[in-house]
């Protein structure tokens, strides 16, 4: 059984039921449906719901493209601003039955998750900087500074006597600058450069020093396999993490309804949607975060404040705007949410080394 595959499928399966849908055109009757036959008027068929206009067309692919899976319209610029700054309002809007004017929160978690993989993939960042570029840096820098001396010395034994006082201070401060660069670039010639840990764990799988034991041996030969080539391991482990991202909404719901267990009028539904939007923020934030990070290493503290503040100030306006809480009510819900998301990270990522080691 193809695990990697299934995942695919069910994934693409949500989404085109999530994002497909009809697009007709209003105006005068259209005659018989191409689909059942049945006479129709408006935009749709009454008997089946098959549109009345039917495109055929290469523009209108491009056009069905953008609108279905992306959402390029009105909704979307109603939706993004609720999802950040009103969740709470969005989540119960939605609910109550007020949804022709907002994005799917299905379609918005799937699409999200899919553009969120794809800007952590090939989002530009700065390479870090080798043990051997920095020698050469410093073999570079004791080079120039060894020129500019030689150039001081040279200026010196020429200079007229009123200028030696300068000229043999530049000597000096040549000299110094000197010294620095070749201490340095002693120091670098010192280091080692740091061990590749995905080597070293390849090697000592393969050479049985590093044994599994987990008491299945299938098991355990399945994940030896694995370790032997730990990049193709970490790659797949990240497509089956995309693949089966939607299993963080059935393991998030039942922990969301335990906030409201004694608490009548909420329905699995309704704290599966507040589920959709809430993961849908997480990945907005992921994304914004990733983007701030790679404009340089001054960035961690901004970055880390941003995470730290958003998650539980989203949380406790979402609840408290979709369950219409008091703000004690939301404050203690927030606080246990948070906990709860520790154990559904946790359950998730059990669940995809199981099907990613499978």
């Amino acid at each position: 059984m193809d695990v990697e595959a299934i995942g695919a499928a069910t994934t693409a399966g949500l989404a085109s039921s999530a994002l497909e849908k009809p697009t007709g055109r209003a105006g005068e009757p259209h005659g018989a449906c191409t689909d059942c036959g049945a006479e129709i008027s408006g935009r749709f068929c009454s008997n089946c719901g098959q549109p009345a206009h039917v495109h055929r067309s290469l523009l209108h692919l491009g056009e069905e493209l953008l609108h279905g899976v992306m959402h390029f319209d009105s909704r979307t610029w109603r939706t993004l601003p609720l999802l950040v700054f009103r969740p709470g309002r969005l989540t119960r809007e939605w609910v109550h039955g007020k949804r022709t004017r907002y994005v799917s929160p299905l379609a918005m978690f799937l699409f999200t998750v899919f553009l969120m993989f794809l800007a952590l993939s090939y989002l530009p960042g700065k390479p870090p900087e080798t043990l051997a570029a920095q020698q050469i840096s410093a073999a570079t820098e004791l080079a120039k500074q060894r020129t500019t001396l030689a150039n001081a010395e040279a200026k010196l034994r020429t200079a007229l006597p009123e200028d030696r006082a300068d000229a043999a201070g530049d000597v000096k401060s040549a000299l110094k600058d000197v010294d620095e660069a070749a201490s340095e670039f002693a120091d670098m010639q010192k280091l080692k450069a740091p061990s590749d840990w995905k080597s070293e764990l390849a090697a000592e799988t393969k050479s049985g020093q590093f044994k599994v034991r987990t008491g299945n041996k299938a098991f355990d030969e399945k994940v030896r396999h694995k370790l032997e080539n730990p990049e193709l391991a970490l790659y797949k482990l990240q497509q089956t993490v995309y693949k089966f991202s939607f299993l963080l909404v059935p393991i998030s719901i039942p922990f969301v309804a335990l906030l409201f267990l004694w608490k009548r009028g909420f329905t699995f539904y309704d704290h599966g949607v507040f589920v959709l939007y809430s993961l849908t923020f997480m990945a907005v934030l992921a994304m914004v975060a990733a983007g701030i990070s790679r404009l340089g290493p001054w960035t961690g503290v901004l970055v880390t404040t941003l995470v730290t503040l958003a998650i539980p100030l989203h949380m406790f306006f979402q609840l408290k705007g979709a369950y219409g809480l008091g703000v004690v009510s939301a404050l203690w819900r927030t606080g246990l949410l948070l906990v709860f998301c520790a154990f559904t990270i946790t359950l998730f990522m059990l669940a995809i080394l199981w099907l990613g080691v499978g």
